[in-house]
């Protein structure tokens, strides 16, 4: 059963940087699409960045050239590297698989994701 916790979280000021992590047990992460997602106080869950079996990652308008996707193959962890952040990059960052198999991850956003981790809590002050 494949099991995710993120941990890294936290609080930063505008412009600063934070990193992410996603730790997964019982499958190797290489066997997954694999995304991180966040949510805002009173917003629904949006994606955020994505990263294909193969290593290719894909980001939202709003995080590309801030944001880097990747992940560990002997640790099977995910990280998400924030940098230049904003403060509506404040919510709860969750990390998430594919909820079936597929070639190339899903384009339908959180539907089309499962396995949820915890979250871990962003916030970012002007």
């Amino acid at each position: 059963q494949v099991q995710l916790v993120e941990s890294g979280g936290g609080s930063a000021q505008a412009g600063g940087s934070l990193r992410m992590s996603c730790k997964m047990s019982g499958r190797a992460i290489t066997s997954f699409c694999m995304g991180w997602f966040r949510q805002a106080p009173g917003k629904e869950r949006e994606e955020v960045a994505t990263i294909e079996m193969t290593g290719t990652p894909n980001y939202v308008d709003s995080v590309k050239g801030r944001f880097t996707i990747s992940r560990d193959r002997t640790k099977n962890t995910l990280y998400l590297q924030m940098d230049s952040l904003k403060p509506e990059d404040t919510g709860t960052y969750y990390c998430a698989t594919n909820a079936r198999p597929t070639v190339w991850c899903p384009t339908g956003g959180v539907p089309e994701f499962g396995n949820w981790g915890p979250g871990t809590q962003v916030t970012v002050s002007s």
